[in-house]
């Protein structure tokens, strides 16, 4: 198999076979299926025998969603309110400018300097502990990089559930395993975290602010709890993705340094939009390193035109961070108060969605796109989490929450009648 001499798909000889064939003893061979099982390597299907395990080729959660119909809101889509992104031509036009003056050739430093000096300088703002810095297209850019750069196919992560769907799927297309640890509304449980690292995992991602898809955000006593916890198994690679950089108003408390192996990532998707995709990276030398070795061997670098110009966004503070975390977080309140008035649970301490426990998924999801809301199924980020909706409140207007949430309580209530008759 690693070789590549047996295809994804490919079943394996029976054990006793092999054995047979080996001149082995066939608990030896009962052995190392085991452990290529575990590995991730393999999967077994009972009577159908073992095969080489695929890799998926397609971010399949993307595809578990609603088809919006016309006259039908949509609130499921976790994009930000394009009315607090700032106007990126101008800051487009300098760059390319200096871009014309200054040609970016071959052979030039792949970093803007300014652009590092702002991100180094909220970087310690922040403690979040010295370290080199890099650019990469986008949060899951860095991730790939910093998990590849670190773990083999069959090597098992822990990740938040429920999660990014969008790291639920990338896991596995590395050939890795997830191994899921539960999310209240402080962030990652530290018994989980510990079980799991007991376990075997050998890296953990941890979202710092406005989870995806419940807001959580880490908060002191639980970043002591969970330093506790990785200061126990410091061979820990540990991926931090603070993608709620300046849309949240919490302050952060970063986990960074307490292992050997660490990354801390920064996206402007949120703040500054989504097809910039740029995110600033820090970490160990040798995560760094790694990171910046493979990615000269592949795009070679992220644009510095781009570069400048989100360098010029940050210089200039065309996002007032305290403005736009306020205008989320009165949105995300005001529904979470109105669905608690109507006997609806739900969850949003940070960031720009709202995460609702649900008794029927599919169900709720039905029933609110019939009375014209579309919200996200919770399975585009659920591994064994119990069922739930997300919905983004990015867009909502005050005159929209009532109607929401009197439709979110009736589609469960009219699930829960259901589910009892």
């Amino acid at each position: 198999m690693g070789s590549g001499e047996l295809e994804p798909g490919q079943p394996l000889p029976p054990m006793r076979e092999l054995a047979d064939r080996l001149g082995v003893n066939p608990n030896t061979v009962a052995a190392a299926y085991r452990t290529l099982r575990e590995r991730g390597v393999i999967e077994t299907a009972g009577r159908r025998g073992s095969r080489v395990r695929s890799k998926p080729a397609t971010t399949g959660r993307e595809f578990i969603r609603v088809e919006v119909p016309e006259g039908v809101r949509d609130v499921s889509d976790g994009n930000p309110d394009p009315a607090l992104l700032p106007a990126l031509g101008p800051v487009f036009a300098a760059a390319a400018g200096q871009g014309d003056r200054e040609p970016m050739l071959y052979g030039h430093a792949a970093l803007e300097p300014e652009l590092v000096r702002l991100a180094r300088a909220d970087l310690d703002a922040d403690g979040v502990p010295d370290g080199p810095v890099a650019v990469t297209s986008g949060s899951l850019d860095a991730m790939e990089r910093v998990l590849a750069a670190h773990l083999r196919p069959g090597d098992a992560v822990a990740v938040e559930d429920p999660g990014w769907g969008s790291l639920l799927d990338l896991v596995p297309a590395l050939g890795l395993r997830t191994v899921g640890v539960g999310v209240d509304d402080e962030g990652p449980l530290p018994d989980d975290v510990r079980r799991a690292l007991a376990a075997g995992a050998r890296a953990l991602v941890v979202t710092d602010r406005a989870q995806n898809p419940t807001g959580a955000a880490v908060g002191a006593t639980r970043a002591r709890a969970l330093r506790s916890v990785l200061c126990d198994h410091p061979e820990t690679l540990l991926i931090e993705d603070d993608h709620g950089y300046r849309i949240v108003d919490l302050p952060l408390h970063p986990l960074a340094g307490t292992t050997h192996s660490w990354a801390f990532v920064r996206s402007a998707a949120k703040a500054y939009g989504p097809d910039l995709r740029l995110a600033v990276l820090t970490g160990d030398a040798v995560t760094l390193d790694r990171v910046r070795g493979r990615q000269r061997l592949g795009p070679g670098w992220v644009s510095r035109i781009t570069q400048r110009a989100v360098a010029r966004l940050w210089a200039e503070g065309s996002v007032d961070a305290g403005a736009v975390a306020a205008a989320y977080g009165r949105r995300r309140d005001a529904l979470l108060g109105a669905l608690a008035e109507r006997g609806v649970a739900a969850h949003g301490r940070s960031g720009m969605n709202v995460w609702i426990p649900v008794p029927d998924e599919t169900g709720a999801v039905a029933r609110l796109l019939h009375a014209g809301w579309a919200v996200a199924p919770g399975a585009r980020f659920r591994m064994s989490a119990p069922p739930g909706i997300r919905v983004t409140v990015s867009t909502l207007a005050e005159q929209d929450i009532g109607p929401l949430a009197d439709a979110v309580a009736a589609a469960l209530l009219r699930g829960s009648t259901r589910s009892y008759v």
